[in-house]
């Protein structure tokens, strides 16, 4: 293998925030599809626009023939034509390609007059640390697909009926997603390493008839047995008709376990059982038209005021935007390699599976990410040719703290655009990226959210890399920084917000028929604005900084961890009356510090004992990313006189801010709650 040679450093001297690491090639728009796309908007539309800010302020300020191009450059199939691209231009209740229809998995692995799919194409790669890799080409993909939606057919399930996975990210999964899109089934995913309790917590409000699941898996060199959690998480779901068991390991599922089906309790059917041929002939391979807007799958935000928000996404809105996001943004064409480690938790799953519809393949990975080492995954971009790669800003700061020279060490010649995305990346790790790689790979730093299953801020072929910086708002997304006055600020930190509708906003909230709990989640604060709740500056050029949440979402590693399902568990436990948690962000991009607080039963105190039934019952019943770095024992929670945990204002405490700043005396439940967070703020500090 040949190592890459670096074309050495974009930038000399001492780097400061701003300065452009890459500015935009000379050849980027005759080498880029973002590049083509210009080329096409003025062929066909006759719209002549210069560069890249010229056409993001044409995606806001005129939607419709955005986005209607969109729809037309790619060409989207809609079985019904629609009668208008946008029926509204408030942000909430806005409806999308009003009277269309079609389907999602068409688009995946339909459209057999595609030639880019060609039967013996790859089309798929998977490597995991429980089975050897896998490789499926257009072929495969398309015959699975066809004979699992036959097989859940015969389970029952139709339109509208609900297929939930407790699933590793393997291809069985995106088998299962394809096959229940294409009959309009509605999709969810969790991780098998969530907690028993998370699962239902989740699954539970969308009622699901079929689950699919593993008997357990390897993390590493560590066997995980699941057997036992499957059958909580069966408990918890009265609505199962069946549970398929996806063969991962060398056990499997006890059918009694999962209740008697002479009792009330779902069928365990086998993955081959499901993807038998049917008895009559070959399954077709069938796509059912939706309209527009019917839900394609549900993403769970992570709980921190409650259950996680069942967010619903549609066929068509999650069609475009990736399609728009996959190509003019990520760059992927037919036969590149997307590697981006995820698990089916996140939507950078869906993200990821996404990359067929511009008949790029997608590189599925399932285990421990670090093992054996911190080369691994630079190991695997270079053995599947990756040509976009995706990283977290903590692994990217991992690296260049162990002083690892990927680009030297293997062959990464394929890669063309690096993306880093799950939390804020310090000016070091773009320093370390763009340095090392050289300037023929783009650093694509970027920033969305499960709310809309995309970027709202990155970068693309046609823009420029700023160091410490991300590139600008994303095409189609109206982005901009409000202050406390609702008003727009350039050059100083603000509220994300959205001002104008984008397709790949939720439908909806499961079990939200009025739409009000959608409505006060984004856009109570500030009327006819999506308030996203991050903090993010601005600067003059359109680039900009997230500096971290502006709620209490918990940001660990770049995975997001809700509050409430802390409080869930670590409050069941009788020693304990209450708790707090707030995650403490390291601004040189690791873990951070996560602590909680907990009130102990009766005023007793906090002993060794007692931290660990709490830090087992995280693990046990969440996963291991739930575990605090520090357990704090404190005589009470502070709590606002609504009863609302202040989680905000601790953490501001314990990164110093004077508290009298933080929260009014006079709308604590308890004026004098907030005293132990200030003690353990000067505790901390004195230790420093």
């Amino acid at each position: 293998m040949t190592a890459q040679t670096s074309q050495g450093p974009s930038t000399t001297g001492p780097l400061t925030e701003g300065a452009v690491l890459r500015p935009v090639p000379d050849d980027a728009r005759s080498t880029s599809e973002a590049g083509a796309f210009l080329t096409w908007l003025e062929e066909h539309r006759g719209r002549a626009l210069d560069d890249y800010d010229a056409l993001q302020r044409w995606s806001v300020e005129d939607l419709e023939g955005f986005w209607g191009a969109v729809a037309e450059y790619f060409g989207v199939r809609f079985r019904t034509p629609y009668e208008r691209v946008l029926s509204s231009t408030g942000v909430f209740g806005a409806q999308w390609f009003t009277g269309s229809t079609l389907n999602y998995a068409e688009h995946m692995v339909g459209l057999l007059d595609d030639p880019a799919a060609d039967a013996d194409a790859l089309a798929l790669l998977a490597y995991s640390q429980t089975r050897e890799p896998m490789r499926l080409t257009w072929g495969d993909l398309r015959d699975q697909v066809a004979r699992a939606r036959a097989g859940l057919q015969r389970l029952g399930v139709g339109r509208g009926d609900r297929v939930v996975a407790y699933l590793p990210n393997v291809p069985e999964t995106l088998v299962a997603f394809l096959a229940a899109a294409s009959l309009g089934a509605v999709w969810a995913s969790c991780a098998p390493e969530f907690g028993p309790r998370s699962v239902v917590d989740r699954f539970s409000q969308v009622e699901p008839a079929v689950l699919l699941t593993v008997p357990g898996y390897v993390y590493g060199t560590k066997p995980v047995e699941r057997c036992g959690e499957v059958a909580e998480v069966v408990a918890g779901l009265p609505t199962l008709t069946h549970v398929v068991e996806v063969p991962y390991w060398d056990g499997a599922l006890d059918p009694a376990s999962l209740g008697a089906p002479g009792g009330g309790g779902p069928l365990l059917v086998g993955w081959d059982d499901l993807l038998a041929p049917p008895a009559d002939g070959p399954a077709p391979l069938v796509f059912d038209p939706v309209p527009f807007d019917h839900p394609l799958y549900v993403l769970f935000s992570s709980g921190t005021t409650g259950r996680p928000k069942a967010i619903v996404h549609g066929h068509g809105g999650i069609l475009v935007e990736h399609l728009k996001n996959h190509a003019l943004h990520w760059d992927l064409r037919p036969g590149d390699r997307l590697l981006w480690f995820t698990t089916t938790a996140w939507m950078m799953w869906n993200a990821l599976v996404s990359a067929l519809l511009t008949r790029a393949v997608p590189v599925m990975i399932d285990g421990n990410p670090l093992f054996p080492d911190l080369m691994a995954q630079w190991r695997l971009a270079a053995e599947t040719g990756a040509t976009l790669v995706g990283v977290s800003p903590g692994y990217v700061m991992a690296c260049r703290k162990e002083g690892l020279e990927p680009w030297a060490e293997v062959d990464l010649s394929a890669v063309r655009q690096i993306g880093c995305a799950g939390s804020p990346l310090p000016l070091e790790g773009f320093a370390w990226l763009q340095n090392g790689f050289g300037p023929q790979v783009l650093l694509n730093v970027g920033s969305g959210g499960t709310d809309v299953c995309t970027g709202i801020v990155q970068a693309g072929p046609l823009q420029p890399v700023v160091a410490g910086q991300m590139s600008g708002a994303a095409l189609g997304v109206a982005a901009a920084a409000f202050d406390l006055d609702d008003a727009p600020v350039v050059g100083e930190l603000g509220e994300l917000v959205i001002t104008a509708p984008m397709p790949s906003m939720p439908v909806g909230f499961w079990g939200d028929p009025d739409g009000s709990r959608y409505h006060a989640t984004y856009f109570e604060d500030i009327p006819g604005v999506w308030r996203h709740g991050d903090w993010i500056r601005f600067t003059a050029t359109g680039s900009c900084v997230i500096t971290g949440r502006s709620d209490a979402t918990l940001n660990r590693g770049g995975v997001r961890l809700g509050t409430a399902d802390f409080y869930a568990v670590v409050e069941e436990l009788p020693e304990i009356v209450d708790s707090l948690v707030v995650h403490l962000e390291d601004p040189d991009g690791g873990p951070g510090d996560l602590v909680l607080f907990v009130v102990p039963r009766d005023g007793q105190g906090l002993d060794d004992g007692l931290r660990r039934r709490v830090v087992d019952a995280l693990r046990t019943n969440l996963s291991p990313r739930h575990v605090p770095d520090s357990v704090v024992g404190v005589a009470a929670v502070p709590r606002s006189r609504t009863g609302k945990k202040l989680e905000l204002p601790v953490k501001r405490i314990l990164q110093g801010v004077d508290p009298d700043t933080v929260a009014s005396r006079d709308a604590l439940a308890d004026p004098d709650a907030l005293a132990p967070y200030v003690d353990e703020a000067h505790r901390r500090r004195a230790g420093a």
